[in-house]
């Protein structure tokens, strides 16, 4: 028995779910409505008491991180793989997997809180609000969904997240003019990675990402997409978060 507890195929819901679809395992998907506070239900916080999604349920086997999610994917269930048999294209792949993880996403996320997340939610109730906020088990949660639902980042911190992004976005670029997936010649665990933070860059941060400035990355989104697997798992979306991907149809 596989159950993925996920949101929109997006960032950190959409790495396990096109893990699992990559590799042809059947799952069943149980959706969580992060803008209804849905991962900080009761129902949930016993699943993953620290009310983060994606949890991936294997038998009596409870996963959390979504990162981590992937590589156990990876390797427990047949079919092809997703970590390439090279030694050097493997290190590539981990090098890539931190970075994403470490410097990309948290500068994308915090861009996205400020421009989706927090209006998604702001006109709701105060007093629902404050009391969803009052519910959120980490404490580092609290203050993220504080900030974007009141709009309190700073003109520093955003500022900052956009040099982080600009820098991230080079790095990738570089890479994918001299390789055709991230890693090497292998489609891999960091282009699902990637993916699923870099997708909709071009419509968040076109200052950054675009076909004259980037081109390599432009390529390598429309690869991934063409993917069956990766169109499968973008109908699965819900809002018009998922969407948006549909700009990369050739």
């Amino acid at each position: 028995m596989l159950t993925l507890y996920h949101w929109e195929p997006n960032a950190n819901s959409g790495k396990p779910m096109l893990t699992l679809a990559e590799k042809g395992v059947p799952f069943e998907s149980h959706y969580l409505d992060l803008l209804n506070f849905d991962q900080h239900s009761p129902e949930y916080l016993k699943i993953n008491p620290a009310g983060t999604i994606p949890a991936l349920v294997h038998d009596d086997f409870v996963l959390t991180e979504s990162t981590a999610i992937m590589e156990y994917v990876d390797e427990a269930f047949a079919g092809p793989p997703l970590r390439p048999a090279d030694a050097e294209e493997r290190w590539r792949m981990r090098w890539w997997m931190r970075f994403f993880d470490q410097y990309f996403a948290p500068a994308l996320s915090m861009i996205g809180w400020s421009v989706f997340v927090g209006p998604s939610v702001r006109s709701r109730d105060p007093e629902e609000l404050r009391k969803a906020i009052e519910r959120i088990p980490l404490k580092e949660r609290r203050i993220a969904w504080s900030k974007a639902i009141y709009n309190t980042f700073s003109a520093e911190e955003l500022e900052e997240s956009r040099r982080r992004v600009a820098i991230g976005t080079r790095c990738l670029e570089d890479a994918l003019s001299k390789r055709k997936w991230v890693a090497g010649e292998t489609y891999s665990l960091a282009d699902i990675n990637g993916f699923n933070l870099a997708y909709a860059a071009p419509l968040s941060q076109p200052q950054a990402c675009n076909e004259e400035l980037t081109p390599h990355i432009m390529a390598w989104l429309r690869a991934i997409y063409a993917r069956p697997a990766t169109r499968a798992v973008w109908a699965m979306g819900r809002t018009d978060l998922a969407k948006r991907i549909t700009y990369l149809v050739s």
